[in-house]
């Protein structure tokens, strides 16, 4: 017998890891009952919300929505107009919901805080994309993500056309500067690792210099992160390495001229910012009784 899964790598997510997010929020968020709308609204009143774009952007994040109200048992009809991955400009109709009026209500802001937030990290990661068009680099995530989110920020991130780091620990080795100095050098942790892990496991090293580089491609390495090197030293360490292993930009890309860095050669630019500090896209939901 073949069981057949939903990996959280593919494209979209399993409901069941959507649902346990939005159960938990929902929760967050309702308390023991909504107490304006129950106090106000008449029990089988039905409404009408239009969610707008106020500025321009990469939406994300529809089908959650929609699943929003699907578990509060809203009776509604969720109708889209863009799908995640869109561009929208602002004053766009991104999607419709008609339902019964409490349940909406009731819903309105865990759907779209959750929207705004993928949304904000799809538009981040598309303009980022953008800016190394042309260079064999990828933009791609880290684990900073917001807790309890990673699943729907990694796919986000796809969304806007980026890929994704690790999903978890688990995932692969990824040596950084305290696991070398709890191992004594770069040579120990990697030589230490290739003993304990499956071969079908990357190992990576994050490398501060071009001394560390050497270090960790002889031990082997097959992804070697540069982290907070210059454009001069990314560009050397590309020579160095001669396809012997992946190169990674690290280190507060965010802030950097991502075409610069991409034109040393590296082959993946690694932002943290994409996911921790990014700004949701401003959508609202106008809303009126039928």
């Amino acid at each position: 017998m073949i069981v057949k899964t939903e990996l959280i790598y593919m494209t979209k997510i399993s409901n069941n890891q959507t649902d346990a997010i939005l159960k938990y929020a929902l929760e967050e968020d309702i308390g023991t009952g909504d107490i304006t709308t129950l106090s106000t609204i008449p029990e089988n009143a039905r409404a009408h919300g239009r969610y707008i774009a106020k500025e321009s952007g990469i939406i994300c994040g529809l089908d959650v929505a929609k699943r929003t109200f699907e578990l509060l048992g809203a009776d509604a009809e969720f109708t889209m107009y863009k799908k995640d991955g869109d561009a929208v400009e602002k004053g766009d109709v991104i999607a419709e919901v008609v339902g019964n009026a409490v349940g909406v209500l009731t819903g309105e802001r865990t759907g779209l805080n959750i929207m705004q937030r993928l949304s904000g990290v799809a538009s981040a990661t598309n303009k980022a994309v953008k800016a190394i068009e042309g260079t064999k680099a990828k933009i791609c995530d880290t684990r900073k993500t917001t807790p309890g989110l990673r699943v729907l920020e990694k796919y986000a991130v796809r969304v806007g056309g980026g890929t994704n780091h690790r999903f978890n620990l688990a995932d692969g080795v990824l040596i950084k500067d305290n696991h070398i100095v709890a191992a004594g050098s770069i040579t120990n942790a990697v030589s230490a690792a290739k003993k304990s892990v499956p071969h079908t496991l990357k190992i990576e090293v994050e490398v501060e210099d071009l001394d560390q580089l050497n270090e960790a491609l002889a031990a082997g390495a097959d992804i070697i992160m540069l982290d907070n090197m210059s454009n001069e030293d990314m560009a050397k360490a590309v020579k160095l390495t001669a396809g012997r292993a992946l190169l990674e930009a690290s280190g507060n890309m965010g802030e950097r001229d991502l075409r610069a860095v991409a034109e040393t050669g590296v082959d993946l630019i690694s932002i943290g910012a994409l996911t921790h500090s990014v700004k949701a896209l401003d959508i609202s939901l106008k809303f009126k009784l039928i």
